[in-house]
């Protein structure tokens, strides 16, 4: 997350990434999931052979990074190859999305930086064994996620990337400058607050789960105002949060949800691709291309009065299920010339 030129500019140049699904299951419960339906997540990922990874590969020059996510990636016994099969094809940032904890084994962890694997984005909700292990549901899960950590940090002198990411829900948001200071303390590159997207199961625990977004950029704004007195930049950054709800947190830290794309096999689930045949990708035909964008605009809203707004152009709108719970109240354009 590049804090260089202002929010509008660092959107729109921003390069996509590709997702290579990997991860069938999952070895933690989380409260807020986006992917609820595992089943359907499970079929989707085990459809990820050699053949379909070695063909998005020999695309890679089109994306800023090759991140190996969905499901926990660590529990795919094939990811060592994957990522070696990455690091062979030319690829500069190969990273994933993993909650940490099979990192927490060093041997494992050096196996996959030796095979390539330079970026790490790990999923960390507290700074505490209760508040981490209350949203995760899963016992043990906050000593194996801080051990993960601890191991991949000793190795950012050898050019490793480090980043966590932490889901802001009611329960952790008066903790955020204990997370961000804890994590710093571990060795964190950047600490990156992402506010919940309203499907999945924090659609279905909205109301338990999901602070306001003007709650979160007050707090935000306090919490960065305090680290800022310590620390210059602060390496902390808030995602997918509107921009008009933010306008008092210093540009640097005001983060965006990464543009991203996808292969996976056809399924019911593909309406949402208006023409799913000029998606087609892999040897044989046989993949279908999946864009954020395809999964998030038709979940999203924007009004007339956001034609005013400065940041019209790089906002993607409202979560509508957040909009039936809170309406537009939150929501003030801002002016061109602020």
């Amino acid at each position: 997350m590049s804090g260089a030129g202002d929010i509008a500019q660092r959107i729109a140049q921003q390069r996509p990434r590709v997702h290579i699904l990997t991860g069938t299951v999952c070895n933690n419960n989380c409260i807020f999931c986006m992917e609820e339906d595992r089943e359907g997540r499970e079929v989707t990922n085990s459809a990820t052979s050699d053949e379909s990874v070695q063909w998005i590969l020999g695309r890679h020059a089109q994306y800023e990074e090759v991140c190996f996510t969905s499901g926990e990636p660590t529990t795919n016994r094939r990811l060592p190859h994957w990522v070696r099969m990455a690091k062979t094809a030319g690829v500069r940032w190969i990273s994933i999305m993993t909650n940490g904890r099979a990192l927490s084994h060093e041997p494992y962890a050096r196996g996959l930086m030796a095979a390539g694997l330079n970026r790490f984005y790990i999923s960390i909700h507290g700074h505490t064994l209760k508040l981490h292990e209350g949203l995760t549901r899963t016992p043990g899960s906050f000593d194996q996620t801080v051990a993960g950590i601890d191991v991949i940090a000793k190795y950012r002198r050898l050019g490793i990337n480090l980043h966590t990411s932490t889901v802001v829900t009611r329960r952790n948001l008066p903790h955020l400058a204990d997370i961000y200071r804890f994590l710093r303390a571990h060795g964190v590159e950047q600490v990156v607050f992402n506010v919940m997207q309203a499907n999945g199961r924090a659609n279905t625990y909205f109301e338990q789960l999901f602070p306001t977004y003007t709650e979160i950029a007050a707090a935000a704004a306090t919490f960065l105002a305090e680290a800022g007195q310590r620390e210059r930049p602060v390496q902390a950054y808030f995602v997918d949060i509107p921009l008009c709800t933010t306008t008092r947190l210093p540009d640097h830290n005001r983060g965006y949800v990464e543009d991203y794309t996808h292969f996976e096999p056809p399924n019911p689930g593909h309406d949402i691709v208006a023409d799913p045949d000029s998606r087609r990708g892999g040897a044989s035909g046989e993949l279908v291309q999946i864009r954020r964008s395809d999964l998030d605009d038709s979940a999203r809203r924007k009004r007339p009065e956001c034609r005013s707004c400065r940041h019209d152009a790089v906002c993607e709108g409202v979560w509508g299920n957040y909009l039936r719970h809170h309406g537009w109240h939150e929501f003030v354009p801002v002016p061109l010339e602020a």
